[in-house]
């Protein structure tokens, strides 16, 4: 049964080739002291950064800088972006970049005119913010995380092995997102696949929750279908606009909180691929392709009903004169086949992970009870084993 909520996504989007043209306007409804946030530099090599300053510039913007934000962005790197932000009297964060920029951003955002110390604050004790929150904008140049379009911000603490997600309200969204395809097509071959698996992730961590007929299963069936065939064009010709363009915009609805609704939702695979990359700095899209067979796998016989449909209706698996397990291995099996076909990561000892780690990362783990099985210690360990 579709359970009571409330939906609302204040974010606006701004879609396609040309959809930088509207940055102009959108600045106009906010700060003139601008934060520009980006990540190691190539958006200077592919001339997007002259773009975007002559646009700040010409909409009369003071332009303070903060580059140089990792695939990972630290707690340290946190610190150093409020002294910045507090120095120069920001008003306004304009994230380009990936989702580790708008992630960062978002961080910012909060952090900037909060009191306490925002790692405890926000990433260990999960409060939410009671400080004046900086708005945020976004030029999305990777897709996978659907950043800009969520509150969500992931912060990595590498003194402290571990790496938090905070989800924000929607008093933390972006304001606005620019989402042009073909800003996509300058990205390694690897952080691309990367991306694809993240929000294939981000689609079956919400699909396997609940055993109801519920119309956002629906929905997810028909974005994974359509990611499956992008996908594949993609990596045969990353500068294919139908493919590339399908692509970030599932990335988007993935994570917008819209399929959520009315799901409990699960997370483990990114319980468990978060704590992977606080020990390992490994792509985020890696990690979670890397343990997600063997944790499907686990929680498969607790779920079997969904993996038979997960199977049928994602995988066309003819379920002709086979048992409900054989069908739900089946869609698991295609699956597996996919990830491999597209040159994902399918072991966490191909991302640096040893044996002796195996404890640290389960101890780093936060363990979720929203999906059809809550795993033990135990069995994240197996998980882990099975994932070297």
């Amino acid at each position: 049964m579709l359970g009571n909520f409330v939906y609302s996504n204040p974010t606006r989007l701004y879609f396609g080739k040309d959809s930088l043209d509207n940055l102009s306007a959108e600045l106009s409804k906010y700060g003139d002291r601008v934060l520009l946030v980006y990540g190691g530099g190539s958006i200077k090599k592919t001339g997007l950064y002259d773009k975007i300053v002559k646009i700040l510039n010409e909409c009369g913007k003071q332009v303070f800088e903060d580059g140089g934000v990792m695939p990972n962005p630290t707690v340290e790197k946190l610190y150093e972006g409020c002294r910045i932000a507090r120095e120069n009297n920001i008003n306004f964060i304009l994230a380009v970049g990936g989702g580790s920029v708008c992630d960062y951003s978002k961080a910012l955002a909060v952090s900037i005119n909060c009191k306490e110390d925002p790692w405890e604050k926000y990433y260990l004790k999960f409060e939410e913010p009671d400080c004046e929150i900086i708005p945020v904008g976004c030029v999305l140049t990777m897709v996978g995380t659907g950043s800009e379009m969520n509150g969500g911000s992931v912060i990595t603490n590498h003194d402290t092995k571990l790496k938090i997600g905070h989800v924000f309200g929607e008093e933390v969204f972006p304001k606005f997102s620019i989402l042009n395809p073909e800003l996509t097509y300058t990205l390694p071959d690897y952080q691309m696949k990367a991306g694809f698996f993240d929000i294939m992730s981000h689609i079956l961590e919400q699909y396997f929750s609940d055993t109801d007929d519920n119309t956002s299963d629906y929905i997810m069936e028909g974005l994974l279908r359509s990611l499956i065939h992008s996908s594949e064009i993609a990596v045969k010709n990353p500068t294919d606009y139908e493919a590339r363009s399908n692509i970030m915009w599932i990335a988007t609805w993935a994570l917008n909180t819209l399929v959520a609704k009315g799901k409990t939702t699960d997370w483990m695979v990114h319980m468990i691929g978060q704590s992977i990359g606080a020990y390992t700095d490994a792509t985020h899209g890696m990690t979670l392709s890397a343990v997600s067979l063997p944790y499907y796998r686990c929680i498969m016989p607790y779920g079997i009903e969904k993996f038979k449909r997960y199977a049928v209706n994602v995988w066309n698996v003819s379920a002709e004169n086979k048992s409900d397990e054989e069908i739900a291995s089946e869609g698991l099996a295609a699956m597996e086949s996919w990830m491999k076909r597209i040159g994902l990561v399918m072991n966490i000892s191909d991302l640096g992970v040893t044996e002796d780690m195996l404890e640290g990362i389960a101890d780093g783990t936060f363990i979720n009870e929203g999906g059809y099985k809550v795993l033990s210690r135990d069995e994240i360990i197996q998980i882990l084993k099975e994932s070297l």
